[in-house]
């Protein structure tokens, strides 16, 4: 077969040392900042359950209800008995009235030597019996309403409320179920501000800062970006793999964004560093290989680089690239295997003879750019 030559029109551009913007790349999964489990506080049968799955629920909302028909009637049986104890204090708060009166009485007739002591004394102490019965009557009072105000309570128990705005995740059980305060109702997860944990290397962890801002992207939105913060840093490095985790919130206003959606972040950590960059329409593929082609005379020469990360229209060169270089920019996409180039613009020729072996060979020849740790690249 005779190989396919062709005369390719492209323009030139130069390998450049600039300044890249220092970031990070990690993956997670997103979880809800709030998420709850509802539990009953007291044991009984489900009787009603006011929301299902999907369903927004604010902050104190009913979400279910108990059995609380015994607990009623034991109410009303304390209410009873409360009353029994209130008259029989007003009984007793009766009778110590009259007591007292007739004691006043035994003290005027003793002083007028009209009773005898003993007598006195009897009514004395009759006196202090029926104080006695009336501090009684009073306990018993309060005993009997600290009894009801604790069945107010566990009537009350049997209704289960919402503990913050958010939306039925799970539900656990039906109606008819025999619930305790360890037998989940719901679950309830407020996706307003989503969180995300990662792993960070020992050597990036003194970059990061809380407030570092990250773009988070998932599958379910293509491209598109979410805005993220650094909300946490572990103090302490996990001893096996010298990693340390980090929580990423991300604001999910209008709630798109879902628990355990796969996540990636581009941490950025604010920090620069020297890089060769090249134009993004310089960089072609070789199968999964990346690569530049060189200008050679009217040949172009591939040569395979390491790509880092991509800032703007720019890709960062970690290795096999000079600055200086001189390389096809525009049209090297097109160019196939035994094509001829031709580079356009004016004063744009193509470097002949000795330029161009000198730039070939400069460029072969340099020594890798910086290279950042691999965890930074991206393949544009």
């Amino acid at each position: 077969m005779i190989p396919r030559s062709q005369i390719v029109t492209v323009s030139a551009v130069r390998a450049e040392l600039g300044a890249v913007r220092e970031k990070l790349a990690l993956t997670g999964a997103l979880k809800p900042k709030e998420q709850v489990d509802v539990t009953p506080k007291s044991t009984g049968r489900l009787q009603r359950i006011y929301f299902h799955v999907g369903d927004a629920v604010p902050a104190g909302a009913l979400i279910a209800e108990l059995e609380r028909d015994e607990l009623e009637q034991q109410v009303r049986r304390s209410e009873a008995a409360i009353g029994v104890a209130r008259a029989a204090l007003s009984q007793r708060t009766a009778e110590l009235s009259n007591a007292e009166a007739q004691l006043g009485r035994a003290e005027r007739l003793r002083a007028d030597g009209l009773i005898s002591p003993q007598d006195y004394e009897a009514q004395k102490t009759q006196t202090e019996v029926i104080r006695a019965q009336v501090k009684l009557a009073q306990a018993q009072m309060e005993q009997a309403e600290a009894e009801l105000r604790e069945l107010k309570i566990r009537l009350e128990q049997t209704r289960v409320y919402s503990p913050m705005n958010g939306h039925v995740a799970l539900r656990y059980v039906d109606v008819g179920a025999l619930l305790s305060p360890s037998t989940p109702i719901v679950r309830l997860v407020n996706l307003s501000t989503m969180v995300t944990a990662a792993s960070v290397p020992e050597r990036d962890v003194g970059k990061l800062r809380v407030g570092n801002r990250a773009l988070v992207r998932v599958d379910a939105f293509g491209d598109r970006e979410f805005i993220g913060r650094v909300a946490r840093i572990s103090p302490v490095l996990d001893a096996a793999t010298r990693t340390a985790n980090i929580e990423i919130e991300i604001p999910n206003p209008n709630g798109l964004l879902k628990a355990e959606m796969f996540a990636r972040v581009e941490l950025d950590l604010e920090t620069t560093r020297q890089a060769v960059l090249i134009p993004r329409e310089a960089l072609v593929y070789r199968g999964t290989q990346p690569g530049v082609y060189l200008i050679n005379n009217d040949r172009p020469d591939f040569r395979p680089i390491e790509t880092g990360l991509t800032q703007g229209d720019r890709v960062e060169v970690l290795a096999n690239l000079a600055p200086g270089t001189l390389l096809v920019g525009k049209g090297a996409t097109m160019i196939a295997e035994g094509d001829r180039i031709r580079v356009a613009g004016e004063g744009a020729e193509a470097p002949r003879g000795p330029l161009a072996r000198k730039d070939t060979a400069a460029s072969a020849g340099a020594p890798p750019a910086n290279s950042p740790p691999p965890k930074t690249a991206s393949t544009p």
